[in-house]
C-alpha cells in the first residue's frame, strides 16, 4: 500500500517525558510513511533521546514561527499575513477572526501557524496528541491552514485539569475533528460525557515493545532489602512524597528498603529534603533523568516498581504511565494506585497491588504484602502476559494505521469555511 503523509502535532518536541511521542514518530518512518511533525518548540532540556539523531528528527520538525515577544510578534503581523496567504487568500483574514477563535486568534498564534505551513500544510493525516493540540489544529484546518484527516490523542491532563477552568475547551474539535483515541476506558467515558460521538471515539492505550524487555521472576531474598523503583517526572501527579513516605512506613516496620528514583524535575531538591526528614536518607538514591537503556537495566535488577500517583493541585491526572508498562514487561510486580486508567493496566491482586492515593499505610502494606507473601514470582508472570495480550505496541501500531487507512479512504474531510477572503465566520 502506498506510504500516507502524516503530521504528529504536539505542542513541545522532543520531549524526554513524552517517549510515546517518539515510539509514534519513530514507528510510522519505519513503516515507510511520510512523517513530518508540528512543534510549537523544543523543551529546554539537558539531554536529549538517542533517536532523534538516529531519525534526524529535527529536519522532520516545523516549529511555529512566532516571536516570544508580544511587540515583535505584532511588528511581524504583515510579513506572516503575507506568507499566510499562500494557504488561501481568506487563511490570514480567517485567522484572525477573535469571535470565533478566541485566544488563538487574539494572541496571534493562529496566523502565525498559516504562515509557518504555508511552505505546505497537507497532509493525509494530521494526529495530534492532547487535547489542546487538537484544538488548535481543527481551527486551523477550519481556516485552511491545515489540511487532513484530524486525529487526537487524549493523554489524561487534557481531559483533566485542562477542563476545570473550561469545560467546553474541546466543543468546536469534537463537532469537527474525525476520530478520537483516549488512551483508557476512563477517558474515553469523559469525552462521550463532553459530547463525543461514540462511533469516533476508540480506545487507543500506549504500549510498548515486551521483546525489549528481558524478563526475570523475581524472588527477593529475606536477608536483603526489598529493591524498590520508581521511574519519572519529580512532579507532583507521580506521588514520589508519597513513594518515600511509604518507604519510611516499611521502615518502621522492620522491612530494609533500597529505593532508586529514576528521573527528574522541580520537586526534587524538596524530595531529597524529603528523604533526609524521614530518616531514609541512606536508603534512597536520586538517579535523575536516564535513558531507555538504562531505565530496562535499572528493571531488570530491581524487585518492584513504586507508582504512587496522584491527582495534583490542578486537578491534573496521569493517562496509563508507560513506565508501568515497560516494569511489568521485565517481571516486577506492581505496587500503585487507583487512579485514572492505572487499574485498566494493573489488575489488582494479580499483576500487583493498588493503594488509594496519598494512602502511605496501605502502600507500604502492599510492598509487605508482595514480600512475606512471596508473591513476586506470580505476580511477574501475570504482569509480562497482562501487557502482551494488551500493550504490545507492534499491535497497537498496526490498529493505527489501519485506522488512518479507513479514515483517508473515506470522502474527503471538510474544507475551509467560506470562499470569499473577506467573509467573517462567527
Amino acid at each position: 500500500m502506498a506510504p500516507l503523509r502524516i503530521a504528529i502535532f504536539a505542542h513541545e518536541f522532543p520531549a524526554l517525558s513524552e517517549t510515546f511521542v517518539l515510539r509514534h514518530i519513530t514507528s510510522l518512518i519505519e513503516r515507510g510513511h511520510e512523517v513530518t511533525v508540528l512543534s510549537t518548540a523544543p523543551r529546554a532540556e539537558p539531554a536529549q533521546h538517542p533517536a532523534i539523531e538516529r531519525f534526524d528528527l529535527r529536519r522532520r520538525t516545523r516549529y511555529l514561527e512566532m516571536p516570544a515577544a508580544r511587540l515583535a510578534r505584532v511588528r511581524a503581523v504583515p510579513d506572516a499575513f503575507g506568507r499566510g496567504w499562500a494557504c488561501g487568500r481568506a487563511a490570514p483574514f480567517r485567522a484572525l477572526n477573535v469571535l470565533r477563535y478566541g485566544r488563538e486568534a487574539a494572541s496571534l498564534r493562529l496566523l502565525h501557524w498559516a504562515a509557518t505551513l504555508s511552505s505546505g500544510g497537507e497532509f493525509d493525516v494530521v494526529h495530534c496528541h492532547f487535547g489542546t493540540v487538537g484544538r488548535l489544529a481543527a481551527f486551523l484546518r477550519e481556516i485552511g491552514a491545515l489540511r487532513g484527516r484530524l486525529v487526537t490523542t487524549f493523554h489524561g491532563v487534557d481531559l483533566s485539569a485542562c477542563l476545570r477552568d473550561d469545560p467546553s475547551l474541546y466543543d468546536h474539535l469534537l463537532r469537527h475533528g474525525d476520530l478520537f483515541l483516549p488512551i483508557s476506558d476512563v477517558w474515553r467515558q469523559k469525552l462521550l460525557s463532553l459530547g463525543c460521538q461514540p462511533a469516533r471515539t476508540v480506545v487507543h492505550r500506549m504500549g510498548v515493545e515486551p521483546g525489549r524487555f528481558v524478563f526475570r521472576a523475581r524472588r527477593p531474598a529475606a536477608d536483603q532489602p526489598v529493591k524498590l523503583l520508581t521511574v519519572g517526572r519529580l512532579i507532583e501527579k507521580k506521588g514520589v512524597e508519597y513513594g518515600l513516605r511509604a518507604a519510611a512506613e516499611l521502615v518502621r516496620r522492620g522491612i530494609r528498603v533500597d529505593y532508586q528514583i529514576a528521573g527528574d524535575g522541580p520537586l526534587r531538591a524538596h524530595l531529597e529534603q524529603l528523604a533526609a526528614a524521614l530518616e531514609i536518607g541512606p536508603s534512597v538514591r536520586f538517579l535523575g533523568w536516564r535513558n531507555e537503556e538504562q531505565v530496562a537495566a535499572l528493571m531488570a535488577e530491581r524487585d518492584m516498581l513504586l507508582a504512587p500517583s496522584v491527582t495534583d493541585a490542578t486537578g491534573d491526572q496521569e493517562g496509563i504511565p508507560v513506565t508501568i508498562m515497560e516494569a511489568m514487561a521485565a517481571g516486577m510486580p506492581v505496587v500503585s494506585t487507583w487512579h485514572s486508567g492505572i487499574p485498566e493496566l494493573v489488575e489488582h491482586g494479580a499483576a500487583g497491588f493498588l493503594a488509594p492515593e496519598r494512602d502511605v499505610v496501605a502502600l507500604a502494606e502492599a510492598v509487605e504484602r508482595i514480600v512475606r507473601n512471596d508473591l513476586s514470582a506470580a505476580m511477574g508472570h501475570a504482569a509480562r502476559r497482562r501487557v502482551e495480550l494488551d500493550y504490545d505496541v507492534r499491535r497497537l501500531d498496526d490498529t493505527l494505521e489501519r485506522h488512518y487507512r479507513a479514515l483517508v479512504e473515506q470522502s474527503a474531510p471538510p474544507r475551509a469555511l467560506g470562499a470569499d477572503p473577506a467573509t467573517v465566520v462567527v
